[in-house]
């Protein structure tokens, strides 16, 4: 049988793993790439074992390059979640993490060109249309991975790269509570309902009976959880204006505790049907903004900040994330923009191979 090859480069970007294409270089009409990503990172088996993916939801990710046509951003990326055993594919989330790559990757495909010790690129996220300004070490103008700075559930150092987020509040729904409350009860269990980059159901851990510092194998060992969760996440997702999420991955799920080790706040964050085994840019994001926002189900487990930007240190289930948010309080809570620091390295580039029966590899089709 002979095969497609694909240009590809194999990018860890934050906590996630997956291959970073040119959009170009794949086919145009979704079906045929959803075939294409499916087979190229071997969804369908628990190992992904005929395939380069890495057999969990955070290496089973892909981004989609390309030269930006909007008059503000360089780059458009376009995400899709493939899962690990279903044969599926989503392309209505985006993810902050692969996002942490589309910098360095943008360069190494030769669509951005390094303007010094620093190159700035402005980021338009196709799924769900955020702007996002990315800051990547260049030094001396070449593309630099070697640094000093740590992120939780990566080993080592590496190079920062510098995320602000901008347009992200009713990313997916239009609207910062989608259900038009700041609180919702599903099947008993209350609920913030929020949209800021992606779109989420944020409960109390207690209110499950949960302390909010298990860890994600303990979670994942819990089946009684998961079924009350999605049971909740369902119903959420359709009182979110968002149809029937059943074999979406959006929204996901979170809860909250209090913190125990220095942070702002404790979490947990749901993929969503098995637990991240540190934290989604995107999900912090959110999650973030919920803790500023009074009357929200975070009420009485924070000190909340009140000035701007406040800096909210999320301890979730391998470490913290800083969120630097920059926000109005006026009667409630509006979002202009927030800022993280992710890390991203190269890992491989080359070509992946899809059977031709799949694709004969005519972007145009």
């Amino acid at each position: 049988m002979t095969q497609t090859g694909i240009p590809f480069v194999f990018m860890r970007g934050g906590t996630s793993r997956g291959p970073y294409f040119n959009r170009s270089d794949l086919p145009a009409e979704l079906d045929t790439l959803a075939e294409v990503l499916i087979a190229a990172v071997g969804s369908g088996h628990p190992l992904n074992i005929d395939g380069i993916g890495g057999g969990a939801a955070v290496t089973t990710k892909v981004a989609m390059l390309s030269r930006s046509e909007d008059d503000w951003a360089d780059i458009d990326y376009f995400f899709a979640q493939v899962s690990v055993e279903d044969k599926l594919v989503d392309f209505k989330p985006t993810c902050g993490n692969i996002l942490s790559g589309v910098g360095p990757a943008a360069i190494e495909m030769g669509l951005i060109r390094p303007t010094g010790d620093s190159t700035d690129i402005k980021i338009r996220a196709v799924n769900t249309g955020a702007q996002v300004e990315a800051t990547v070490a260049t030094r001396g103008g070449q593309l630099t991975y070697e640094g000093d700075t740590a992120i939780a559930s990566v080993p080592g150092t590496a190079a920062p790269v510098a995320l602000k987020f901008m347009g992200v509040v009713g990313s997916a729904t239009g609207q910062l509570l989608p259900t038009g409350n700041l609180r919702d009860t599903f099947y008993g269990i209350e609920v913030t309902c929020m949209d800021v980059a992606m779109p989420v159901v944020i409960a109390r851990a207690e209110d499950f009976g949960l302390t909010g510092h298990e860890s994600a194998e303990d979670l994942d060992a819990n089946p009684e959880f998961f079924a009350r969760m999605e049971a909740i996440r369902l119903q959420a997702g359709a009182a979110m204006g968002m149809g029937d999420v059943t074999k979406s991955v959006t929204p996901k799920f979170a809860f909250l505790a209090p913190a125990q080790s220095g942070g702002t706040i404790a979490t947990r964050y749901f993929m969503p049907w098995n637990t991240h085994p540190s934290m989604a840019v995107t999900g912090a994001q959110c999650i973030a903004s919920c803790a500023l926002t009074p009357g929200s189900v975070s009420d009485g487990m924070l000190d909340r900040p009140s000035d701007s930007p406040a800096n909210v240190v999320l301890e979730h289930a391998s470490g913290t994330i800083e969120v630097l948010v920059d926000f109005t309080a006026n009667n409630g809570f509006d979002l202009n923009a927030a800022g993280l620091v992710r890390t991203a390295r190269k890992l491989a580039d080359g070509q992946v191979y899809v059977p031709s029966t799949i694709w004969s590899g005519h972007p145009d089709t």
